[in-house]
């Protein structure tokens, strides 16, 4: 069993599913109107445009189930920052663009890659995820499924809060030891 942990001491993630679709892009996530605001506004807008009531009624520890290849396009880590921002638990995904998956670990965000996920959820279920057991639980249909879990040493990244952090704390990585 891995014993890695979150900053806010979890890979477990309990909360409501907010569902969204194939290949969206970074900049559904986040306009491009808004990068270079504040991240109290940029949180204001998003994924507003693929559901209004997102930013307006995220709760902390909710969860974003995506559907393939989401993250798509740029590789602004101002989106997976923004997202992490709302105050999510985590973010699953069918699949996740390569780019934005790792954003999340080095940000910070745990995020959950399990295909077919989107599959068994609906708007509003009330979802189980632990990303370091690799487990999927749907409360609300009483589905329950098993996907690989996520890399110890990525969990070791979300754990220090994100890459910068995770090598802060080891300086022997920069003298090449």
């Amino acid at each position: 069993m891995n014993t890695s942990k979150t900053t806010d001491g979890q890979t477990r993630f309990e909360g409501r599913c907010w569902k969204f679709g194939d290949n969206i892009p970074t900049d559904r996530l986040v306009k491009t109107q808004y990068v270079f605001d504040p991240m109290e506004e940029i949180v204001r807008h998003v994924l507003e445009d693929l559901n209004p009531a997102f930013p307006l009624e995220v709760q902390p520890g909710d969860i974003v189930v995506a559907g393939k290849h989401f993250g798509q396009s740029s590789g602004r880590a101002i989106a997976t920052k923004a997202l992490k921002a709302t105050g999510i638990g985590c973010v699953a995904a069918d699949t996740f663009a390569r780019t934005f998956y790792r954003n999340c670990f080095e940000v910070g965000l745990p995020p959950f890659e399990f295909e077919g996920i989107t599959d068994l959820v609906s708007d509003g279920d009330q979802l189980v995820i632990d990303i370091a057991e690799g487990l999927f639980s749907n409360l609300t249909t009483g589905e329950v499924r098993h996907a690989t879990p996520a890399d110890p040493f990525l969990l070791d990244m979300l754990a220090m809060g994100g890459l910068i952090n995770l090598v802060a704390s080891r300086p022997d990585w920069a003298l090449g030891k």
